[in-house]
Order: structure tokens, then C-alpha cells, then sequence
């Protein structure tokens, strides 16, 4: 059997443990086996072949790796609820201050109340709603 056989026969052991274990470092490792076999197939020799299997491996490792943890990271979590009304912006219907009040919040009409109870918004303002506390917006 040719040696680049054996590499593409490495290439699905390692793409086994990809699949079941959900590790994309094997899925790499099995990509260098790959560019291994092609080197064979190329006629390099065997020292040659463990280079490009090791080099192709630790490059991939250290460069993809990495930016599929950012963007993994990177992904805003999706909001619903209450949670996705808050940072929103509303506009006060009936004057809101520490006792209550009324806003229109994302199309609807929501009881509200000031952060801070000295503080009072008036008819048409703008207000930031930075909680919710039951059925108030609590705004400032």
C-alpha cells in the first residue's frame, strides 16, 4: 500500500474523534495528513511529508483557532422578553416621576417610574428605560 494511502487513512482516524467529540483541532490534523498524502503523491520524501503534515497542522491550529474563538465570542446573545426592552429608548405619555407615570415602550403602553424618585419627566420627553420591575418600566 502507498504511503500516502496511510496518510489518507490517518486523515479519517482523526476525522472520527472531529465528529464525535466536536474538537475542530482534529479536523486540523487531519487536513495536514491530507497535505501529507498530496506531498507523497508529489514524490516527497517521508521527512518531507512529516514537515508538511506538521507545518500545514501547527498553522492551521494557530491562525483558525483563534478567530473561531472570536467570532464565537463575539456573538451577541439574543434577547427576548423583558430583557430586550431594556437600553431602550420611550416616550412619556402621562408625566413619570418616582410614584408612577405612563410610557409608550416598543408600541405599547407601560406604567413607569423615575431611577431616581426626585426625578421628573414630562409629555414627550425621551426616556431611557433601565429596568423592569414587574409590569413598570423603571426610566430615566
Amino acid at each position: 500500500m502507498n504511503t500516502w494511502a496511510w496518510w489518507l487513512v490517518a486523515a479519517v482516524g482523526l476525522g472520527i474523534p472531529l465528529v464525535v467529540t466536536a474538537m475542530p483541532e482534529f479536523g486540523m490534523l487531519a487536513v495536514g495528513a491530507v497535505a501529507a498524502a498530496v506531498t507523497d503523491a508529489l514524490g516527497g520524501g517521508t521527512v518531507a511529508q512529516f514537515v508538511v503534515f506538521a507545518v500545514v497542522s501547527v498553522a492551521l491550529i494557530a491562525v483558525v483557532r483563534p478567530i473561531a474563538n472570536r467570532q464565537r465570542r463575539g456573538r451577541p446573545a439574543l434577547q427576548s422578553g423583558i430583557e430586550a426592552l431594556k437600553g431602550r429608548q420611550a416616550v412619556v405619555l402621562e408625566r413619570v416621576d418616582g410614584h408612577g407615570g405612563r410610557i409608550k415602550l416598543a408600541g405599547e403602553i407601560w406604567s413607569a417610574r423615575s431611577l431616581d424618585g426626585d426625578r421628573a419627566f414630562e409629555v414627550g420627553q425621551q426616556v431611557d428605560v433601565v429596568d423592569i420591575d414587574g409590569a413598570t418600566a423603571v426610566v430615566m
